[in-house]
Parts: C-alpha cells; sequence; structure tokens
C-alpha cells in the first residue's frame, strides 16, 4: 500500500464507547449505525471533489491528495432499472493500463454512498477503478427501496456498466462490495451478473427469510430497527408490508416466498456454477441480521470462500475502517480482492476458510473450514435439580409463566451491544437468583480448565403448552464465579401447532459462537416465554411446562474446539 494512504497513520480522533444503554427502544431514531461520523464523511467526499483538505486530520488529507494523484474523482448520477436515476461517485484512474473494478452499493443508511468515501479511495489507491453509488429509495437516489429485490439487483448490474463505460483502460477483473444492506445487494448481483468474479459482503444475510423469522418466530425489534432507520427512505409498498406483516405476525408464508429471492442463498448455484470467490464476515452477537443464516451460506458455497467471524453486534467490527481507522476486516477484504481480482499471491488463499475471534480474549484463529472449529460434542441433561449434567434424569417439570418480562433478555437494543463488547464491557446479566415461576434455569458444574465453545450449541427440549401456539427464548449464559454472568449465544422457538394442550419436542440450534469459558466457570442455561426482541405466540398468563419424557430427553449440545 502506498504509505500515503495508510489508514494507520495519525487516524482522527474517535469518543470512546459509551458502554451505558438504556432499555430497549426499537425506534432506534438515530439509525442503524450510529457510530458512522457523517460530517468526517461528508467532509472527506467534499475533499474529493475540491481538492481542499482544510479541516481534515492529516491522514485523511494525505489520502485525497494520494488518490487525486493518480484518479479522476466525480459525482453523477446512474440510470438504474426503470429509469430511476442512482446517486454516484466515480473512482477513475488516467492511463490505459489494465486494471480490476470494483462496485459498492450503499447500506442502508442515509448518507448513501458517501458511507464508502474512504474506503473506496483506498481501494483506488491499490489500483482499482470504483463506483459506489446510493441504492434506489435512499437519500439522493430515485425509486422506492425493495429490500434487494430485483430492481436493486439491476441497479447493481447498470452501475457496472457505468464504470465500464468510463474506465480509461481495459477492465480485467471484477468485484463487488457492500456493507450491511449493500452486502446481500452485492452477493445477489454476483450471482445474477456473469461478470462478477469476486465479493466481499460485510455483516450482510444469506437468507432474508431467517432474519424475519428464527424458528419461526417473528423477530420483531430487527423489523422496527429496519423501519426505523428507513424513516427518511422511500420503502415500495410490497417491502413496507412485508416488515409490517413481522410485526402483526401475519401472513409468514407469503413473507417467506417474497424473501426468498432476496437470500443469496436461494441462488448459490449460480455462484458455485462459476465459482465465485466470496468473503463473508460478520459479528457473533449480530442482532439484525443472525449468523447462522449467513454460516448456511458460506457452508453451501464450493468456490473460494472465507468467513470472518468477530466479537460484536451489527456493523461493529467494520465500522472503524469505513471512518479510515485500521480495521483489520477492511484489511482482509482488500488482500481479498488484491488476490482474486488483482492477480497478488496473497497468503489469505492459503489461511483457511474461517477466521474465528473468540469472546472475550479477542484471539484469532483460523480454521481449514467451518465444520473443524468443533472438535467433539459435550452432552449435558436438562434436570429436576435444575442441574446441567452427563446422564439424565427423566419425569421432571419446570413451570413458567407467560407475558412476564425477566431480566435475561439479548440486549438492550438492536444493533448497539457490541459496540460495548468492543470496549470489553459487555452486558452483564444479575447475580441474584432468576424467578422461577417466570424463567427455568439449569447449570454445570464449574469447567476445571480452559473450555473453548466453537460452533453451534444444539438444544432438545420437551414441554407442554395448553394453548395452540407457543413459543420460548433460549439463552446459553456464562456464569462466573461471584454469580454475574454473560451471554454466551441464544436462540428463539415458536411452535404452529394448532393442537391445544400439546407436548412439543423442540429442536433448534442457537447461534454459532467463539466463546471461552475460564477454569471455574459454569454454563448456565435459561429459558423465557417473553423476550422483548421477538413475537410471543403465547397467551398471556399461560404456562409452559417443561420436561425430560425417557423417549425424549431434554439436552443441551455444547460445540467444543
Amino acid at each position: 500500500m502506498n504509505p500515503a494512504v495508510n489508514p494507520a497513520a495519525n487516524p482522527p480522533a474517535h469518543p470512546a464507547p459509551n458502554p451505558a444503554r438504556p432499555g430497549l427502544h426499537p425506534g432506534l431514531h438515530s439509525g442503524l449505525h450510529p457510530e458512522l461520523d457523517t460530517a468526517a464523511l461528508t467532509a472527506f467526499a467534499a475533499a474529493l471533489e475540491s481538492g481542499d483538505t482544510t479541516g481534515l486530520p492529516p491522514a485523511r488529507a494525505a489520502e485525497v491528495e494520494a488518490v487525486r494523484a493518480v484518479a479522476v474523482f466525480s459525482r453523477g448520477k446512474i440510470a438504474g432499472a426503470q429509469g430511476d436515476l442512482l446517486d454516484a461517485a466515480l473512482w477513475r484512474h488516467t492511463g490505459s493500463t489494465p486494471r480490476p473494478a470494483v462496485v459498492m452499493p450503499s447500506p442502508w443508511h442515509p448518507l448513501g454512498w458517501i458511507a464508502y468515501a474512504v474506503q473506496a479511495s483506498l481501494l483506488t489507491a491499490r489500483g482499482h477503478d470504483v463506483v459506489a453509488y446510493t441504492v434506489r429509495g435512499f437519500a439522493g437516489s430515485e425509486g422506492q427501496a425493495e429490500l434487494a429485490g430485483p430492481l436493486d439487483v439491476a441497479d447493481g448490474s447498470r452501475a457496472l456498466d457505468h464504470l465500464l463505460e468510463r474506465t480509461a483502460g481495459p477492465v480485467t477483473r471484477i468485484g463487488f462490495l457492500g456493507f450491511s444492506y449493500g452486502a446481500a445487494i452485492a452477493q445477489l448481483v454476483a450471482a445474477h451478473d456473469p461478470r462478477v468474479d469476486a465479493v466481499v459482503a460485510l455483516s450482510g444475510w444469506g437468507d432474508l427469510g431467517r432474519v424475519l423469522y428464527e424458528n419461526s418466530t417473528p423477530r420483531t425489534a430487527a423489523v422496527r430497527a429496519l423501519l426505523s432507520a428507513a424513516a427518511r427512505a422511500r420503502l415500495g409498498a410490497r417491502t413496507q408490508r412485508a416488515l409490517e406483516n413481522v410485526l402483526a405476525d401475519r401472513d409468514a408464508e407469503e413473507n417467506l416466498r417474497w424473501a426468498e429471492r432476496r437470500s443469496p442463498l436461494t441462488h448459490v448455484k449460480e455462484l458455485n456454477r462459476r465459482q465465485v470467490a466470496v468473503f463473508l464476515a460478520h459479528a457473533w452477537h449480530e442482532t439484525l441480521f443472525p449468523p447462522n443464516q449467513t454460516l448456511s451460506l458460506f457452508n453451501e458455497l464450493t468456490g473460494p470462500k472465507r468467513a470472518d467471524l468477530s466479537v460484536g453486534d451489527h456493523g461493529d467490527p467494520e465500522t472503524t475502517g469505513l471512518l479510515g481507522l485500521p480495521n483489520r476486516v477492511w484489511t482482509d477484504a482488500h488482500r481479498w480482492f488484491d488476490h482474486h481480482l488483482g492477480g497478488v499471491d496473497d497468503p489469505i488463499a492459503d489461511e483457511g476458510e474461517v477466521l474465528t475471534e473468540a469472546m472475550w480474549t479477542r484471539t484469532l484463529a483460523p480454521a481449514p473450514t467451518w465444520h473443524s472449529l468443533t472438535r467433539h460434542i459435550r452432552r449435558l441433561h436438562l434436570t429436576g435439580a435444575a442441574e446441567l449434567t452427563a446422564e439424565p434424569d427423566p419425569g421432571w417439570s419446570a413451570t413458567i409463566l407467560c407475558g412476564v418480562d425477566t431480566p435475561t433478555t439479548v440486549a438492550e437494543e438492536v444493533a448497539r451491544s457490541g459496540h460495548a463488547e468492543l470496549a470489553g464491557l459487555p452486558k452483564s446479566y444479575p447475580a441474584a437468583p432468576l424467578d422461577p415461576t417466570v424463567a427455568a434455569s439449569w447449570t454445570s458444574e464449574p469447567v476445571r480448565e480452559p473450555t473453548r465453545l466453537r460452533g453451534t450449541p444444539r438444544l432438545r427440549v420437551t414441554y407442554r403448552a395448553p394453548n395452540p401456539g407457543s413459543s420460548f427464548v433460549a439463552y446459553l449464559l456464562d456464569l462466573a464465579p461471584d454469580g454475574t454472568a454473560h451471554l454466551v449465544t441464544h436462540a428463539p422457538y415458536t411452535d404452529l401447532d394448532p393442537t391445544p394442550d400439546t407436548l412439543v419436542e423442540a429442536d433448534l440450534d442457537l447461534q454459532a459462537t467463539a466463546y471461552d469459558l475460564p477454569p471455574g466457570h459454569r454454563v448456565r442455561l435459561v429459558l423465557t416465554a417473553r423476550d422483548p426482541f421477538y413475537g410471543d405466540a403465547n397467551h398471556p398468563r399461560a404456562t409452559l411446562a417443561f420436561t425430560s419424557p425417557d423417549a425424549t430427553p431434554s439436552y443441551v449440545d455444547l460445540p467444543l474446539g
């Protein structure tokens, strides 16, 4: 990299995160990415156009000057699908040297393409021609947002046409890069447009259906966050109806059919047929687009691929890189394009398909495949003594009341908890015993040696619900010797059987994790009937009676690495 555009050089001041968060406010009036410094990114974009770096921090000023020395920056409009004009910016090298090209669809954010101003400049400095554009329905782009629908896919191809028509020399290979919403669009364009060779998808989704519904449970807080973040956007009527359907818990099957074509997983055969090189990055405690649905896509890919999984919530691992600060995920994204677009013999090709960052040690560990992370499974049975043990204990019953909030919740706000986690300040759960009338819990013996949870924990539990339809949320916690606890992972579950007084056998995957348990810590499993992050299928004041029959014992499987 040209030292003049090294983001590590003299980064601008960035405020320390404030771990104090208010209660769950699904409105999220400040958007999905509150840490994005709108003023700084807007000033950087203005300097790219004018050449006046007055007021920019030295590192940002050097980046502007270095990019303007090798490329021409211009703002403009792209003729998107159905004639809608999309706001865009172009970084174009002069001269006839063959070089790769990168297209960057914007996130679900009112900043539009300006969110990429710094990173597009860094990609340009590495030898790429770049176009970044604001997706339809947002900021200065016309049209209506349709949540990565066919028009969004067509727009991506039109953006690529726009770039190819304006490059001075031949284009060698083509990449798409997106953050958040833009990541989903980047993958979908790559599946549909045979010109695309490589993709970088940061904090996106692989299966939109599982973003809207997890184990048949409406993900209501995530949907409210999407709607709130699009308060100044123009949503298409069908998109608006789909999101409102989730909140109203209606037409789930219709919603899932609508989401299917908007899911890269649906089109994975095309990615595989052309062996598109796909780089995916995600956070373990992602509350907007949970990681398991992205990992399902990753495991179906057969071409060159890499998954980077980090501490944090939605977008947290990558946001500092958007601001120009040193960021290992963006560094590896650049390396991915250097290798798969630029032909650079970068060692990233031989570093394994998976890179994990463990909670809370932040230890980075490569692995050859996702499944190789889990070396063996430790099965712990739920018992009548509220313990997790190696042997089953059939016949007990633990009954909880529905419709009551408990101190055990996923997080305080969607897409916010991870910023505190990155600062080493994860949410701490209360040390006091849980009220057994509203939360059932089971605790293991202390672990005797450092224990590495690596992979996807799984829960099987049998329960009786007196009413047709029922739901619960399962949490796996790390219980410290002082009684405080931190969340390892969780998942909701909903049974849609219309038969009342049903004995339900629930089998579910909790969200994947890489978590290190220190010696003396215990594993705690908590089941509650209500969490404000999710829809609630239970009748108010009904009960759920968890049990463990001889034929179908209740247990949790811990993946150990």
